[in-house]
């Protein structure tokens, strides 16, 4: 039975849904309208942006329908297909767990755009001096870190199952 990945999907999703949502909601409150607070030297930077677009403001410019079927019909679509993949397909839990952290933090941008208009809250900034991230929010780190940790765990589980070729003098 794959109770166990519907669970485990659910609440890997939720999690990062919901930490997205809260620090939003901590930068609506706190951060709109201020100047920016410096962390570690100001490689944090944290303060108010909307975004209409995707990552560093990708399409904000583009026509509505482009907006529609780019920004939200695919990606809700891409999202669907990757809960019924980890309700149904996935058999490795860690995969579930990084895939579902790349989907919470997708739904939970592809929300406020529907919501919102196509706006997005973010206000997390890194780097140091001049060599910096985009604005962004918990979401697009839950994406960023999830996709990360997935193609790591892919690449050493193939690398384990290929046979090294031997070379012959």
């Amino acid at each position: 039975m794959r109770k166990k990945y519907i669970i485990i999907t659910i609440i890997a999703m939720l999690v990062n849904y919901f930490a997205d949502q809260l620090t939003k909601y901590f930068a609506v409150q706190y951060l709109k309208g201020d100047e920016p607070l410096y962390l570690f030297k100001k490689t944090i930077m944290i303060y108010y942006a909307e975004n209409s677009g995707a990552f560093l403001s990708l399409g904000s410019n583009w026509p509505d329908f482009v907006k529609y079927i780019v920004l939200l019909i695919l990606p809700v679509l891409v999202c669907l297909y990757g809960i019924y993949y980890c309700f149904m397909k996935e058999k490795s839990i860690t995969k579930v767990i990084f895939l579902s952290t790349i989907i919470g933090g997708g739904l939970s941008n592809l929300i406020d755009r529907i919501i919102n208009d196509f706006t997005v809250v973010d206000f997390l900034n890194f780097g140091i001096g001049s060599l910096r991230t985009g604005i962004l929010n918990v979401a697009d780190l839950s994406v960023t870190f999830g996709a990360i940790l997935f193609i790591i765990i892919e690449y050493r589980q193939n690398r384990k199952t290929k046979k090294l070729p031997i070379i012959n003098e």
